[in-house]
């Protein structure tokens, strides 16, 4: 590939307004070395709903090239109290020095688009736009409200 290919991190901040959503970061990856990288901090608390802070959400991680997102990464987290009574009784304001985010990582989604990698031989390429038909591939049987195909969307059938 002659192009860097761009990685973003969200965090799906609501189930039901993407408004809530932040980019943790959006990085170009040129040729690299095999390793373990950490490029983003952890969402913002501020920025999220209060209702929305306890509970299932999604983090996706994106792949682009030349503008054409090819592959999404949903990984479900759960945001809970560490203390069992907290869990029982929670405040009636969130306690987010008190909050434990488990993301599952062993259950991601894998959600791949087909796109033109060479759009030098043909067509331009054009602002990633949602196939028909995406292949996917989901490890993760739960449901929730929030998916990690479509945070924003109610659940899938």
């Amino acid at each position: 590939m002659t192009s860097n290919l761009e990685w973003k991190l969200i965090y799906v901040g609501s189930a039901e307004d993407e408004t809530y959503d932040q980019q943790l970061e959006s990085v170009l990856v040129g040729p690299v070395n095999v390793g373990n990288y950490r490029f983003a901090d952890p969402p913002d608390p501020a920025k999220i709903r209060e209702e929305d802070i306890i509970g299932v959400t999604v983090l996706l991680l994106t792949c682009s090239f030349l503008g054409q997102e090819f592959v999404r990464v949903g990984y479900y987290v759960n945001n809970d109290y560490e203390d069992e009574q907290l869990k029982e009784e929670p405040p009636p304001k969130v306690m987010i020095d008190k909050v434990q985010r488990n993301i599952l990582s062993d259950k991601p989604r894998v959600t791949k688009f087909p796109i033109n990698f060479h759009p030098e031989d043909g067509e331009r390429a054009e602002e990633p736009h949602a196939p028909d038909h995406p292949d996917e591939t989901d490890q993760n049987e739960e449901k929730s409200s929030a998916s990690p195909d479509h945070p924003s969307k109610n659940q899938e059938s």
